[in-house]
């Protein structure tokens, strides 16, 4: 029934702010850059953008985490362009690492290493 993530989305304040930070951390251009909903195409999945309207409550209940083949050096790259720590790396044991960041609109971006993950065909 469930093929897995396929959209992770973030309510910003600015979106043509957030569209800027996200294409400078993420090394690329969004492929979908309309008012209303921005899109990312990272791996085969959607970082979506839209707009908040002064949403302040970003809520910790759910994380998106992102794979990345060094966790350190995400983290780094991310807190060197304006993202806020959030959670230290963390080995969380069988050689996975985590470690969360707050995006310059509140948002919590995480990051994994996980070399045990592979993507199905």
């Amino acid at each position: 029934m469930f093929l897995g993530l396929r959209t992770a989305i973030y309510h910003v304040s600015d979106v043509e702010k957030a569209r800027d930070w996200y294409s400078s951390i993420l090394g690329f251009a969004p492929y979908f850059d309309q008012p209303f909903y921005v899109g990312f195409n990272v791996g085969g999945y959607e970082l979506g953008l839209q707009p908040g309207e002064g949403n302040t409550d970003k809520s910790e209940a759910v994380v998106a985490y992102w794979g990345v083949d060094d966790a350190d050096a995400a983290l780094k790259h991310l807190l060197e362009r304006g993202a806020a720590r959030n959670e230290d790396l963390q080995d969380v044991g069988g050689d996975i690492k985590v470690a969360t960041v707050r995006d310059p609109f509140g948002n919590v971006f995480g990051v994994i290493e996980n070399p045990h993950f592979k993507l199905q065909p």
